[in-house]
């Protein structure tokens, strides 16, 4: 996989039934979407939901966004990256991450390391595994946010996948990785003109994130203040992480992404009812990019 279309869907799938995820993956390939990426967080493994995603679709892309790295050993993520690779014709991408310590030490029991030195360790691992067989391309990319993981990201694989940025972080993070590696930026959409409903809406999504010190070390770094983290959140940082209004505000927000050096953005639709329901006009209008 020498290059990555220019747009993906981001989803998370667990509140969907497994028609409805069907429907998606069809659905997105048809609209000419390049990629599907989904987390792993405490529902679907990585590797069972990309083969599933794989299996029902003809030319769409899987890419984990973001397998935890503490779910596996190293082995056993490049034994998985290889093995869909080559049953599906190098369509799938693997995101990788150092995810966070509630997710690390809370719900799986693991001791969180430090972030860059356990990942250069872990692709290390990787690297050095000896399988019975290897794939033309290894298809790997980090979740990146700080300079010194996406130093790492340009380093040792494809790019980054960073999550929950602006295009200010795209431009920095297009510095550090240089031209040619690839920027797979995730940017979440909501189609609505109400603004008071786009923002609940945000501020709903982003509840679960803003306690946690790796987002919001990265927000301060990108010039919000503690007062715009605090409580749900001010209107200029929800408007920030959660893009809204007509398709063509929308459409120029994402453009934003590509014009600070992103070469592939990750579309996550929020559905301005509330529901976890894919909003397919979002997906139509900007897979008209």
């Amino acid at each position: 996989m020498k290059d990555i279309g220019k747009l993906g869907v981001w989803i998370s799938p667990d509140a969907l039934s497994t028609g409805e995820v069907v429907k998606l993956a069809q659905g997105a390939e048809r609209l000419g979407y390049d990629t599907l990426w989904y987390p792993e967080g405490i529902g679907y493994e990585t590797f069972s939901f990309g083969g599933f995603i794989l299996s029902e679709t003809d030319r769409l892309r899987a890419a984990s966004g973001i397998a935890n790295m503490y779910a596996r050993d190293a082995v056993t993520a490049i034994a998985g990256h290889n093995s869909l690779n080559r049953l599906y014709d190098d369509r799938f991408i693997l995101g990788l991450g150092v995810s966070h310590i509630p997710l690390v030490e809370g719900f799986r029991g693991h001791n969180y390391g430090k972030p860059v030195a356990s990942m250069r360790a872990y692709l290390d691992g990787m690297e050095a595994a000896e399988l019975s067989f290897d794939v033309p391309e290894r298809n790997v990319v980090l979740a990146a946010l700080g300079p010194n993981m996406l130093a790492l990201s340009g380093e040792r694989t494809k790019g980054a996948h960073p999550y929950l940025v602006t295009p200010e972080h795209t431009a920095r993070a297009r510095k550090i990785l240089g031209p040619d590696a690839w920027l797979c930026v995730e940017q979440k959409i909501c189609l609505t003109p109400d603004v008071a409903t786009a923002r609940d809406i945000a501020a709903g999504v982003l509840a679960l994130y803003l306690p946690w010190p790796n987002y919001r070390n990265n927000w301060l770094s990108l010039g919000f203040s503690e007062e715009e983290l605090s409580g749900r959140g001010s209107d200029r940082f929800l408007d920030a992480m959660v893009l809204s209004g007509s398709a063509t505000e929308v459409r120029a927000g994402l453009q934003a992404h590509f014009d600070a050096g992103a070469n592939h953005v990750c579309v996550q639709q929020l559905n301005p009812n509330g529901s976890a329901a894919v909003d397919w006009k979002a997906l139509e209008a900007v897979a008209e990019m």
